[in-house]
């Protein structure tokens, strides 16, 4: 009987071990070759006639005189400051993703009902929309004559005059906090949706109020979406570049880390050091992966005993 068994288990691994590999071949494909490639330029070299790139795919012959040259230039120079930029900015986004999209998805979770359905598809909708015309349409939204002034000189203390897309850190802020709210939404909003009903109830019926129920109960079991929509969120937010090159008319003030990787590799002379660029952006997001995994290993862990 025992051989029946573990027989069945051999060959219901197998199917899906079957079912999973064109999921492995696209990931090798597309993920690991191309990883690879930016590899070969980054430790490559460039034709000193055609000023095009010379991928060097044996690693034993790469060189790494451009990453030793970004790392310095991170650590102590000109790029150092453009990646603390970067870091601000996606920190204030994520903090506004917070607060606009945690009561969003809390009231679609718990409090919408009949009317859930049509909210989720509203919340969908921005995905129809290619994230380059929406920062297309928020640009128009805040030039001088647009809208946003319209709507805001209603107020008696606002400058009518008022120029949004000067290079100002927190138009940029804004428009990544638009641009990305969706992404923090829908995660968040799935982990709040399965939240039990019964413990808010046992949080009620022992004589908390509202607030208190939502600080202890609700809040606590949210905080594993919580991580979730944060990471989601954060991962594009570093690689983004459209989003300063409409809102601040590409201003350095507000140059992000994927600004000078597009620069880098389209722009100049230096392909080596964008590619390095990405690879030490690919890095540093790799670590926050590991921390959010380890986190959720150890939070599965700790509720199953």
């Amino acid at each position: 009987m025992t051989a029946v068994v573990t027989s069945g288990k051999r060959r219901s691994t197998a199917v899906w071990a079957t079912f999973a590999l064109p999921g492995v071949a696209w990931l090798v494909a597309f993920f690991l070759v191309s990883v690879y490639a930016v590899m070969a330029v980054a430790f490559g070299s460039v034709d000193p006639l055609l000023r095009t790139t010379v991928p060097q795919w044996n690693p034993l012959q790469w060189d790494y005189a451009a990453m030793r040259n970004v790392l310095d230039r991170v650590f102590g120079g000109d790029l150092g400051h453009v990646f603390v930029r970067t870091g601000a900015f996606v920190g204030s986004a994520l903090l506004g993703c917070i607060v606009v999209g945690y009561p969003v998805a809390y009231f679609v979770a718990r409090k919408a009902h009949r009317h859930r359905g049509l909210l989720l598809v509203a919340l969908v909708l921005p995905f129809w929309i290619s994230y380059l015309m929406r920062m297309l349409a928020w640009a128009n939204l805040l030039q001088p004559d647009g809208y946003v002034n319209r709507i805001l000189s209603w107020l008696p203390f606002f400058d009518t005059h008022r120029t949004w897309l000067d290079g100002d850190w927190y138009t940029v802020v804004i428009g990544l906090v638009y641009g990305y709210v969706p992404f923090f939404i829908l995660p968040l909003y799935a982990t709040l949706e399965r939240i039990d009903g019964r413990l808010i109830e046992a949080g009620r019926d022992l004589g908390a109020s509202s607030f208190s129920t939502f600080v202890h109960v609700t809040l606590p079991l949210s905080i594993p979406g919580l991580m979730a929509a944060s990471v989601i969120t954060i991962l594009p937010m570093c690689g983004d570049y459209y989003t300063n090159t409409y809102l601040s008319r590409g201003s350095p003030r507000t140059e992000m880390v994927g600004n000078q990787i597009d620069y880098f590799l389209r722009n100049s002379s230096q392909p080596q050091t964008g590619a390095s660029l990405v690879l030490l952006l690919m890095a540093f997001l790799f670590v926050l992966m590991v921390y959010y995994l380890v986190i959720t290993v150890r939070q599965q862990r700790a509720a199953e005993r």
